[in-house]
Formats: C-alpha cells, sequence, structure tokens
C-alpha cells in the first residue's frame, strides 16, 4: 500500500508540473492570439488578458488526455532511469501491480475534473464566448431557451424588437405560435404582432395569420388592431447568427445538461450535439485511464535495453491517434452517421483492451 500512494503521489506531481507549464504557454499564446484577433480600440491589452484567462481554462480541459500520457512517461521514464521499477520487480511485484496507483489516479483526475473543473470551464467558457460576440458584433448573443420557449432579439440603437416561440425548426429559421414585441428606447412597447408561424427570408420574417396590436400610438389598440393572412416584419438576423447563438455544448456544466437537452428538444431543436457532448464527458475518466495504459505500454522497461526515445515517440504518436479516432468518433456521432453511445465509449473501450492486451504480451509474453 506504501508503494501505490509513493506511485500516485509521484504521478500527482508530475501532472500538476505538467499543468502549470502548459497553462503558462496556452497563456502566451492564447494573448497573442487575442492581440492580432482585434484592433486595439476594440479591445485592450487588459481586456485581451481578461479574454485568454477567460479561454485558457478550456484549452487546457481539452488537451488533459494528452498532459495524462506525458505525465505517464515522464513517471515510469524517471521509475526505470533510477531501478525503482527493477527494485518493484525484484520484490515480487509485478509491473501490472505497478500500474494500479496511477491507474487509480487517472480515474481520481477525471471525476474531479468532471464534478469541479467542468463547471469551471463551462462558466468560463460562456464568459468568453459572450466577450467575443461583443466585440465582434458589438451585441450580445440574439438567441436564448427557457422553459417558455425560444427567444430572440433583433434590431439597432433605435429600436429593439423582442421574439418569443413555443417552439422552432431544427435551426431556428421557421418559428411556431411567435409574438413580436417592439420597443423603442425610453418609451417602452411601441407595437406587438402574433402570428401562428414566421420564417426567416433574406431580409425579413414572413408571418402567417397575423394580428398586429400598436400600443403607443393608439387610445384602444384592440379596436384599431390589424390581421393579415400575411404579413412582413424586416430583420437583420441571418441564419448564421442563429445557429452561432447556440454556442457550444461546453458552455454548459455537465449536470445542468439533461435539463438543457430536455428544453432544447421541448423548444424543437436537435439536441444531437449536447446528448453527443453529455456521453464524451461520461467517459473521460475511462478515456484517461486509456491514456496512462498507452503510456505505461512502452515505458515499463529499464532504460538499459534502449530504443528509449523511439518508443517515447511511439507512444505519444499512439496517443494522438487515439485522441484524434474519438473527435473523429465524436463528429461521426453529432452527424447522425453511428450512435450517439457507440461514438463517445468504444475509443476508450477499445483503447484500454488493446493496452492491456500489448502489456500482456509485453510482460508475460
Amino acid at each position: 500500500m506504501t508503494l501505490h500512494f509513493y506511485f500516485a503521489r509521484k504521478f500527482l506531481m508530475i501532472f500538476v508540473a505538467i499543468m502549470i507549464i502548459f497553462f503558462a504557454i496556452l497563456v502566451l499564446a492564447d494573448l497573442a492570439e487575442q492581440v492580432r484577433r482585434y484592433p486595439s480600440d476594440i479591445v485592450d491589452f487588459s481586456q485581451a488578458i481578461g479574454l485568454t484567462l477567460l479561454n485558457v481554462p478550456t484549452l487546457l480541459y481539452r488537451i488533459m488526455p494528452l498532459m495524462i500520457i506525458i505525465a505517464t512517461l515522464t513517471l515510469f521514464l524517471n521509475l526505470a532511469r533510477t531501478s525503482e521499477l527493477v527494485v518493484t520487480r525484484a520484490s515480487g511485484r509485478s509491473a501490472l501491480k505497478s500500474l494500479t496507483a496511477p491507474v487509480a489516479m487517472a480515474l481520481l483526475i477525471g471525476a474531479l475534473a468532471l464534478a469541479f473543473f467542468n463547471p469551471m470551464v463551462a462558466a468560463t467558457s460562456k464568459q468568453y464566448e459572450t466577450l467575443q460576440y461583443r466585440y465582434a458584433n458589438g451585441t450580445e448573443s440574439i438567441l436564448s431557451i427557457s422553459a417558455e420557449g425560444l427567444w430572440l432579439r433583433q434590431g439597432n440603437r433605435t429600436s429593439q424588437t423582442v421574439i418569443r416561440a413555443s417552439r422552432a425548426n431544427l435551426d431556428g429559421t421557421r418559428l411556431f405560435d411567435v409574438t413580436f414585441i417592439a420597443f423603442a428606447p425610453g418609451k417602452g412597447p411601441t407595437t406587438r404582432v402574433d402570428a401562428k408561424t414566421a420564417e426567416l427570408m433574406p431580409g425579413e420574417w414572413v408571418l402567417s395569420e397575423a394580428k398586429k396590436w400598436d400600443i403607443a400610438g393608439s387610445k384602444n389598440p384592440e379596436r384599431d388592431a390589424v390581421q393579415a393572412d400575411r404579413m412582413a416584419i424586416p430583420t437583420d438576423l441571418t441564419r448564421a447568427q442563429i445557429r452561432d447563438s447556440f454556442g457550444t455544448p461546453s458552455i454548459i456544466p455537465i449536470w445542468e445538461l439533461p435539463g438543457f437537452i430536455k428544453t432544447l428538444e421541448t423548444a424543437g431543436f436537435s439536441a444531437r450535439q449536447h446528448r453527443m457532448w453529455f456521453q464524451m464527458e461520461l467517459a473521460l475518466p475511462l478515456f484517461l485511464v486509456a491514456m496512462v495504459l498507452i503510456g505505461a505500454a512502452f515505458t515499463l522497461r529499464h532504460t538499459r535495453f534502449g530504443n528509449t526515445g523511439v518508443m517515447v515517440l511511439i507512444a505519444l504518436m499512439t496517443g494522438f491517434g487515439l485522441y484524434f479516432v474519438r473527435n473523429f468518433a465524436q463528429v461521426l456521432g453529432e452527424n447522425g452517421q453511428i450512435p450517439i453511445i457507440l461514438a463517445a465509449w468504444t475509443p476508450p473501450v477499445a483503447a484500454i483492451g488493446l493496452a492491456l492486451g500489448l502489456l500482456l504480451h509485453l510482460e508475460d509474453g
């Protein structure tokens, strides 16, 4: 048990050191990108630093599997160089048992990442996307979804229109049971339009079975209301703007995702991307274990056997390959090419099986 704690402590210390190094590198790289992306008259240096600090946690979270495999390689190379693995084997403990502590630590890191790091990354990522949208377009995100339905906002400094719909089609360009309320700055609501449907066309919303009330200009809005089978309302919204306003699933904490998915599907949107992200996050601890086993499979031997550099390179290439396969499976799952469960859980489970088979072959012949 003491030996397990020793290996676990060394693995954790190496992982934390690697995370600090990557954090420093990502801060410098992302800061340079933020300064390059936005003109100085829109985003000053302090705001660029703020954007960087909001974006770096997301980047760290994405490359956590790669940091795990680097930590594994560093741990076992150090143990082999100091002959601690040789002493461990001489004491009667097999190499596979030596993996118990790193594997358990990888599971713990994955569980803590889901419980604590994921909500923090979701909060910083959401704030980053909000600020990024504001700096790029001059406004906040135009779309939000709640239990009451779908909400959109359009307009400029002279007038704003709030749009509420009970549901929509998959891309938000066709709304059902929709209400448009126009506001004038400092004057409150001016007009209201209710319609059965509203379809987004270039430069306008085309409404069917619509009824319009002049709230500000009529003493009796109901008496003066206008009904029409077809009505057009100008808009500057586009299909791309509505799509981009959804943001990414990563801005939603994992524990809130099931409820958000239900709300999204009730509003008429496809939640396949969010379901895929949810399953990928649940499979993260297993994926970290797979990275540990892959790293150990190529470094559980004494350095005197030679070819250490080649083995490290093969381990890193295998880890990158698995990372690519995982992302490729995610794309296939999001596009509906393969079932979501299969796309999320097959890469880590298959990687664990292959790594264990390689370890058994190398250790027991």
